[in-house]
């Protein structure tokens, strides 16, 4: 693959991520996590190179190899897929970030599965799109998961993360997003400080930007067309 050009890309990305938190109005950091899906482990050494620090990957088992093939390189990695409870074990204690956490029982075995002493960053995945084929914890359900694994001393629950709908309509993809950050401020008022919001890939993430996201997690529109 030719990386000749991925700096230009991330700059731009950038310059397009500054102009949709001036018109959204926010001034926060927004993490850039670079998805390196069916990539090979020179899109990691190159994202770094071009100044990326966090990647991330959908499967726990395209994750594990492309880590250990790149563990000279300082990124960060995150697991930004579904992750299922009986690979919990794999995935424990190795991710910077997972940011699919959507039920209780996953919750808990990631708990069970981390070294004494050490906790496990995560973000809870809600369904704001109200399409049954997505991840995610229904909106209604989010309160009493929180509560949950906030009795799990193994996990840090850092934010919510969310998928837009399968639109091209942004008005659509901005009311998903919109009810993320709702939920999230919801949350705060009962106590549960989330203060990351992951929420916008390729096709939506100036959206995703304007309506407050924290973290966008971008693919093609740095790396192009996936394999």
């Amino acid at each position: 693959m030719d990386f000749s050009g991925l700096a230009e890309r991330v700059a731009t990305v950038r310059r397009v991520i500054g102009e949709a938190q001036a018109r959204g109005g926010w001034t926060h950091p927004v993490r850039i996590v670079a998805v390196t899906k069916t990539h090979g482990p020179e899109t990691v050494r190159a994202a770094w190179a071009a100044g990326l620090t966090e990647v991330g990957e959908n499967r726990l088992q395209e994750a594990l190899p492309k880590m250990a093939a790149t563990a000279d390189v300082p990124v960060a990695w995150h697991l930004v897929g579904t992750l299922q409870r009986n690979k919990a074990r794999l995935a424990a204690g190795r991710f910077a970030l997972i940011h699919s956490l959507d039920r209780l029982e996953l919750a808990e075995a990631l708990a069970r599965r981390m070294p004494p002493g050490e906790r496990q960053a995560v973000l809870v995945q809600v369904n704001c799109s109200a399409e049954p084929q997505k991840g995610g914890v229904e909106p209604g359900a989010l309160p009493a998961l929180l509560d949950a694994i906030h009795g799990l001393p193994a996990l840090e629950p850092r934010g919510l993360m969310t998928l837009a709908g399968l639109t091209d309509d942004p008005e659509r993809q901005r009311t998903a997003f919109a009810r993320l950050r709702a939920l999230r401020d919801e949350a705060a008022g009962r106590g549960h400080a989330l203060p990351e919001l992951s929420m916008g890939m390729s096709g939506d993430y100036v959206v995703a930007v304007e309506e407050g996201a924290t973290i966008v997690r971008l693919g093609t529109v740095l790396f192009g067309e996936r394999a």
